[in-house]
């Protein structure tokens, strides 16, 4: 990451003002609603047209608040592709919170995603994909393409052997290895059927199938790592799984709605009913890449395209100086936590190291830097980039202040330490839920 270090960064004696913080950040604070109905994808927009008239829309795709449920994402991830003018509906997903009476009203089973095509409401992602290929034609190729279909297959293979690995604590060391072996087995024939395509994807050209690769494989590639020490994304063992990546990564569609391994660590347990460590000394390490950095070095993106300008800082400041009451409203520090926040963002934006008393309202400030540190969601909250710094700026100045006091406990039952309803209170004059915990 092009920051410097704690060892070798000047002190100063005081944060910067919120004023002078704003005049360092070189981007907008909020999206033009130009760019987020016609520019490239964004986990923000209410509204996609790309360049079509609004009376042009019949779909609306009804996804969490988080960004986060993979099944919203393919069907997200296809939208963006095909160009379909949409309108989004967002909904709390259950493990962030109670889900809305309207929507339960309108999806009793309350399950996510949902679409709205012409007046009718249609559910279950691949019965989603059909109807919006016979209205708006497929994407290469379609659902019941022989192709489409043994590859749709493949990836519930693959799926299957990442639950049986991950998600069930294996009782003897016999039974993790035989799990691993599993894995990498279906794993290789994956990497093997990308060998035939005659670009990255796993048709000759981008399809649906990547579409409904990607949520999955994206978060095995972050969730093995944490738990496992296990490299997915390995150029040598993978290669074709890796270019595969790549090509992701190449395209703007999919780095709008990218997360990082931080994020999806620690949302997938309440998802998956559980995360199992082998324990060994990768699977520790891993982990603690994950949580406390470095985060430069993770493997979650290697596309140039997003990598770690100035810009990236000044995204992640324009998202706090935002919604900064709502990031100290929800903090254990309260109102004592705005100090120690200009703090962190003072490091971010000049490199220079401004270290707050390490006492607010009689608890640990570094435990209320590491909360925010924890709850940044991507892309939620900002892209993977700008998370990066910010997390680095939190970290080093809760490094700095003294006692190593890590943020509370981060749920593995239920995310409800993220319920959007306290922030839809916190920001009432627009009523949107909008992140950054």
């Amino acid at each position: 990451m092009a920051s410097n270090s704690a060892a070798t960064a000047a002190k100063v004696s005081k944060a910067l003002g919120w004023g002078a913080l704003k005049e360092l950040c070189k981007v907008p604070l909020s999206l033009s609603p130009g760019s987020l109905k016609n520019g490239p994808s964004s986990s923000y927009a209410r509204l996609r047209l790309f360049g079509k008239q609004e009376n042009n829309v019949r779909v609306t795709l009804f996804r969490d608040n988080h960004a986060w449920c993979p099944y919203c994402e393919k069907i997200w991830f296809f939208l963006e592709e095909k160009r379909i003018p949409y309108k989004i509906e967002k909904v709390t997903m259950f493990c962030y919170g109670e889900k809305e009476k309207w929507y339960k009203r309108k999806v009793p089973s309350g399950m996510l995603p949902a679409i709205e095509i012409d007046g009718k409401v249609v559910t279950e992602s691949d019965d989603i994909l059909v109807v919006l290929e016979n209205e708006f034609g497929p994407l290469y190729k379609g659902m019941h393409d022989p192709d489409v279909k043994s590859l749709r297959q493949l990836e519930r293979y693959l799926f299957r052997a990442w639950c049986n690995w991950l998600c069930y604590p294996a009782s003897n060391q016999h039974d993790e290895v035989r799990n691993q072996a599993q894995f990498v087995q279906v794993a290789e024939v994956v990497d093997k059927t990308l060998s035939k395509s005659k670009c990255n994807y796993f048709l000759d050209e981008f399809s649906v199938v990547d579409c409904i690769f990607t949520p999955y494989v994206e978060r095995m590639n972050a969730s093995l790592y944490y738990y496992k020490g296990f490299k997915l994304r390995d150029k040598e063992r993978f290669p074709h799984i890796f270019n595969w990546f790549n090509g992701l990564e190449e395209r703007e569609t999919y780095r709008g709605m990218q997360s990082d391994f931080h994020t999806h660590a620690h949302d997938l347990p309440p998802q998956m009913g559980g995360c199992y460590t082998n324990g060994s000394l990768k699977a520790e390490q891993a982990k603690k890449h994950v949580d406390e950095g470095p985060w430069a070095t993770l493997a979650d993106s290697l596309c140039p395209d997003v990598g770690d300008g100035e810009q990236s800082k000044s995204f992640a400041l324009s998202r706090v100086l935002l919604h900064r009451e709502s990031i100290c409203s929800a903090n254990p520090l309260g109102e004592g936590f705005d100090e120690p926040l200009r703090c962190a963002l003072t490091y971010m934006m000049t490199g220079k190291i401004v270290l707050p008393p390490n006492a607010r309202n009689g608890k640990d400030v570094s435990s209320g830097l590491r909360y925010l540190r924890d709850r940044i969601n991507v892309p939620r909250d900002m892209p993977i980039w700008s998370a990066r710094h910010f997390r680095n700026a939190l970290e080093v100045t809760a490094k700095g202040i003294g006692p190593i006091s890590q943020g509370s406990h981060i749920p593995l039952k239920h995310r409800r330490d993220q319920n959007p309803v306290s922030f839809f209170e916190a920001k009432p004059k627009k009523g949107l839920f909008r992140g950054l915990f």
